[in-house]
C-alpha cells in the first residue's frame, strides 16, 4: 500500500518525464533536507520507500516521531542529480503533510500526558489520505481510532435516527458482527448516555458535551458500568482539551489533529 502511494505521488508530480532531463546531464549530487522552523518528524517510512524505488540514498538525523527544531539537517540525499531533482517536491510534500500532522499532535498529546487518558484521531481525513494521514498523527502520539467502517460499529446520531431500541438493536447487532469488534454508541445526554450502558455498548461516546455533564457521565458510570469505556468528541481544541481529560473519560478524539494542521517549513538544498 505503501508503494502504491508513493508511485502514485511522484507520478502525479512528474507526468511524462522532468524537462529538466532534457537538458542538462546527469551528475553525481548531494542535497540536505533542512528543518527552518522547529516540529515532529514524520514520513520517513514513506520516504525510505521512494528513495527504493529511485534509487537514492537517504540517510536521516531524525527519525519518525523524533523531534528537531529550526536549522537541523533533517537528512542527506545522495545519488543522481536527474533523480535528486525529480523526486525533491514529492519528498518534501510527503514530509511537510506528515511532519506538520504529527506536530499538531504533538502539541494536543503534550497538554493530556499527565491525566490518564487516551488521545484519539478520527475519520476525518482528506479522501485517500486516511492510511497516511493516521500514520501520521501516530507519530505524534496519537492512538488510530477506526480506519474504516469496518473495524467496530459506531452508533452516531445519525444512526440512532433509524433505530427504534437500541438495546434491541445492540443484542441483535452481537449476533452478526465479527467477535472482536466493538460496539460504540454515540450520545448527547446523560439521558442517552445512561441508555447506551443499559443497552450493553462497549464504548459510549459523549459528543459534543461540557465537561460538566460528561462529570456526571463519568460518575454514574464509575459506579454501575465501570468495565464499559467512555470517550469525548467534539469541540475538541488546544485551549479546550485539557478540560476534557480531567473529567475522567478513558479517551478524547479530535479531527482537528489532522484537518487544522498547518504546514510547518522545510526545505532540500543542493550541495
Amino acid at each position: 500500500m505503501i508503494e502504491e502511494f508513493v508511485k502514485e505521488s511522484l507520478s502525479q508530480d512528474v507526468g511524462r518525464g522532468d524537462l529538466y532531463a532534457l537538458v542538462e546531464p546527469s551528475v553525481y549530487s548531494t542535497a540536505k533536507i533542512i528543518a527552518k522552523s522547529s516540529g515532529i518528524v514524520a514520513g520517513v517510512r514513506y520516504i525510505e520507500v521512494l528513495a527504493k524505488l529511485e534509487n537514492f540514498e537517504i540517510i536521516w538525523n531524525k527519525k519518525d516521531s523524533q523531534e528537531f527544531v529550526e536549522g537541523d539537517i533533517l537528512a542527506t540525499l545522495s545519488g543522481a542529480s536527474h533523480v535528486l531533482l525529480k523526486i525533491e517536491r514529492t519528498l518534501l510534500n510527503m514530509l511537510l503533510h506528515a511532519s506538520s500532522i504529527a506536530t499538531l499532535t504533538k502539541k494536543y498529546v503534550d497538554i493530556v500526558e499527565p491525566y490518564d487518558v487516551k488521545l484519539l484521531d478520527t475519520r476525518k481525513t482528506r479522501p485517500l489520505l486516511r492510511v497516511f494521514e493516521k500514520y501520521a498523527s501516530r507519530c505524534g502520539g496519537a492512538v488510530n481510532h477506526r480506519m474504516g467502517l469496518d473495524d467496530s460499529l459506531m452508533i452516531k446520531d445519525t444512526h440512532l435516527k433509524t433505530i427504534k431500541n437500541l438495546k434491541n438493536y445492540i443484542e441483535r447487532a452481537r449476533k452478526v458482527i465479527p467477535f472482536t469488534s466493538k460496539i460504540e454508541v454515540e450520545v448527547e445526554s446523560f439521558e442517552m448516555a445512561k441508555e447506551a450502558l443499559l443497552g450493553g455498548a462497549d464504548i459510549v461516546m459523549c459528543d459534543n458535551m461540557t465537561p460538566e455533564k460528561i462529570v456526571e457521565i463519568v460518575k454514574y458510570r464509575d459506579e454501575n458500568f465501570p468495565h464499559i469505556l467512555l470517550e469525548a468528541s467534539g469541540n475538541i481544541s488546544l485551549e479546550t482539551i485539557e478540560s476534557y481529560a480531567k473529567t475522567g473519560v478513558d479517551a478524547i478524539s479530535s479531527g482537528s489533529m489532522i484537518h487544522q494542521a498547518n504546514w510547518i517549513d522545510i526545505s532540500m538544498k543542493i550541495d
